[in-house]
Parts: C-alpha cells; sequence; structure tokens
C-alpha cells in the first residue's frame, strides 16, 4: 500500500513545505499571547547589555548570577516608579476628587469669556449646572468617560502595560535572555545568513541601532517635556510644579501622555475662573511641551539611525497606531530594515549600471570616476 503512494521529488518538497508551514502556524498559536511581552523582554535585555557586561564581570563571569542581578536591578528601575505613579495618582485623584465636590458646592459660573464660546460654553455651563445640582452625578459622568475611552487606552498602552501578568512575563523572559542572549543571538545569525545571505548583519545592525536610539529618544522626549511642563506649572501657578513635572516625565513615556497632566491642569484653572493661567498653561502645552515631544524624539533617532525625520516620525506614530505601545519600536525598526534593504538595493544597482566610458589615451574600459582620474593624471607634471 505504501508502495503505491507518490514518491515524485516535487511531492516530497511539498510535502515537507506543508509540514514545516503547519509546525510554524502550530507554533506561532501556542506563543503568540506572550509575543508582545518576549519582544519586550528583549528590548530591555538590549537596552541593559551594557550594564549586564559590568555586572558579569563583577561576578566573576557568572552568567546566571549575574543575569539575575542584572534583572533585578531592571525591574527596580521599572517597578518602583510605577508604583509611586499608581500610589500618587490615587492619593491626587481621591484630593481632585474632594476639590472638585466642594467647588460645585459653591454654584460656580464659568467666566463669561467661557460661556460665549460657541457650541462650547453654554453645553459646559449646562454640565457644570447638572453636577452641581447633583453631586452624585459627577461620579456617572466619570464612570462614562471612563467606558468611552477604556478601548482606546486600552489599545494605546497594550503590552507589558496591559496587566501585571504580562509584565512579570517581560521580566522572566529578560532573565532568560540575558543569560542565554549570546548564544540565541549567534544561532539567529545563522540560520538567518543561510536565509538572505550574509546580507542580513547589516539588518540586524539597523534593527539595534534603531532600537537604542528609540530608548533613548523615549527617554530624553520624556524629560525633555517633564522640564518644559515643570516651567510652565511654576510660570502659571501650578500647586507643587516640581511634583507634576515628576508626574509628566512618567505618563510622558507614553505616547501622547503629557497633555493629559497639563490640559487637566489648564481646564481646571480655567473651571475656576483663572482666565490668565489656564489660557497661558493651554498655550504653555501646545507650543512649547508638545513640539517638545514632536521634535526631540524623530531627531534623536534620525541623527542615530541616519532615516529621514519624517520617516522617523511616521514610524513612530504609525507603530503607536498599529501594536500599541510596543509599536514605539516596532514601527521604526521596521522601517530601519525596510531603509537598509533600500539603500543596499540602490547600491547593487547603481554599481551593475554605471555606464562605461573608451578613455582616448587607449581603448581600456572606465567609469565615470576613473575617466577623471585619468584626465587628472594626464595633466599632471
Amino acid at each position: 500500500m505504501l508502495a503505491d503512494l507518490p514518491t515524485a521529488p516535487w511531492f516530497r518538497r511539498l510535502l515537507v513545505s506543508g509540514l514545516i508551514l503547519g509546525i510554524l502556524l502550530l507554533t506561532f498559536t501556542v506563543l503568540q499571547p506572550f509575543i508582545v511581552p518576549l519582544i519586550w523582554g528583549a528590548i530591555l535585555a538590549y537596552v541593559s547589555w551594557p550594564m549586564h557586561l559590568r555586572v558579569l564581570k563583577m561576578c566573576g563571569n557568572r552568567s546566571s548570577v549575574a543575569s539575575l542581578i542584572t534583572t533585578l536591578i531592571v525591574t527596580v528601575i521599572i517597578v518602583v516608579p510605577l508604583v509611586w505613579l499608581i500610589l500618587l495618582a490615587r492619593v491626587e485623584a481621591l484630593a481632585a476628587y474632594q476639590a472638585i465636590q466642594e467647588f460645585l458646592a459653591t454654584k460656580p459660573v464659568l467666566p463669561q469669556a467661557i460661556r460665549d464660546l460657541p457650541y462650547v460654553g453654554a453645553q459646559a455651563q449646562q454640565i457644570l449646572d447638572q453636577l452641581a445640582s447633583d453631586p452624585t452625578a459627577l461620579r456617572g459622568q466619570v464612570l462614562v468617560l471612563m467606558e468611552q475611552s477604556s478601548v482606546e487606552v486600552t489599545r494605546l498602552i497594550g503590552g507589558a502595560g496591559r496587566n501585571i501578568a504580562k509584565l512579570f512575563f517581560a521580566v522572566f523572559s529578560l532573565y532568560f535572555l540575558l543569560r542565554d542572549g549570546p548564544r540565541l543571538m549567534r544561532e539567529a545569525r545563522a540560520v538567518l545568513e543561510g536565509i538572505l545571505g550574509p546580507r542580513v548583519h547589516d539588518y540586524l545592525d539597523a534593527a539595534g541601532y534603531t532600537t537604542q536610539a528609540v530608548v533613548y529618544a523615549l527617554m530624553l522626549g520624556a524629560l525633555a517635556q517633564g522640564a518644559v511642563a515643570g516651567i510652565g506649572y511654576w510660570i502659571f501657578g501650578v500647586e507643587a510644579p516640581v511634583l507634576m513635572g515628576a508626574v509628566t516625565v512618567l505618563i510622558a513615556l507614553v505616547p501622547f501622555g503629557a497633555p493629559m497632566v497639563w490640559g487637566s491642569l489648564a481646564v481646571w484653572a480655567l473651571v475656576r475662573g483663572d482666565m490668565v493661567n489656564g489660557v497661558g498653561l493651554i498655550l504653555w502645552g501646545l507650543i512649547l511641551v508638545s513640539w517638545v515631544d514632536n521634535i526631540v524624539r524623530p531627531l534623536v533617532i534620525s541623527n542615530a539611525t541616519r532615516m529621514p525625520f519624517l520617516l522617523v516620525v511616521f514610524g513612530v506614530l504609525g507603530g503607536v497606531l498599529a501594536f500599541g505601545l510596543v509599536g514605539l519600536f516596532i514601527g521604526p525598526v521596521l522601517l530601519a530594515v525596510s531603509l537598509a534593504i533600500w539603500r543596499e538595493w540602490l547600491e547593487e544597482h547603481s554599481t551593475k549600471e554605471e555606464p562605461v566610458i573608451v578613455t582616448p589615451a587607449n581603448t581600456t574600459l572606465a567609469t565615470p570616476s576613473t575617466a577623471v582620474e585619468t584626465r587628472a593624471s594626464s595633466k599632471a607634471p
């Protein structure tokens, strides 16, 4: 019976290819819930690798111990600010809720300039009157707002920030990637080189440089936004400007997060009737804080990776929209690899298609550059 089965080479190749494709699809199905935490672990491992090498040297090249220490350090650097931000947000949210309740108890009236705004002023005053007449309506409005924005916020944050479990798996992956990273990288390079040839090393280098540049851009952009926003908080009379600037730094790590801070403070100033500080803070945020982020991050990535500025902007924003927070890294990396392929293709074809010119001195073939050199040498004394 088995002898009657087709044994043609094309059939065997088709059977083997289908079997490999099926195994890859099943493997992807199994690993799909952990792909994003694994990407985060790889990003953290790559960024913390210089520190890990120093720890490894201090530990006498004991890889397991050094990987554990580096993982603990990275975890503290990530978790401590995150826990501090969560606790601070809870305290500040409670204080803000109490302040709003006391403000509504005074039956407030919006400033005339706000009430005269078309389409917005009358509706804002109506909402304020409703909240003042029914203090419990504030909680309902907050719940409705949270329900409306929960999907977008969840999609934007995504990845490791979605829940504690994925954060745990990201840190868990970090340890093994630090411990076995060099061996895995050698094996990955060997496999990819067998598929794509020696050019794959340029692509991997482009991905590495871009990842490192995105991390630096993310940190520098958040620090720059926090510093500029902190100056604005101090100028326009916000309480605890240094603290609010630190909060802005942490929230600015999430794309489009900083406007949530300075925008809320500006709205609160306007509602209380402080038109000068409210409008001033809005203009400060729109003109300075937002543009600092839009300039610093793309410029850092562009200078480090030699990518066009516009392409970097599209990579960052498009990556976030397509993949969530991890798209900050995936978007620019994909564009960097694509740009490397494009430049390599241009270099190969420009070399192959370069026209040849016959020099008048002899009948040898030369490119335009060698022809110029020949003429220059003939004129030399």
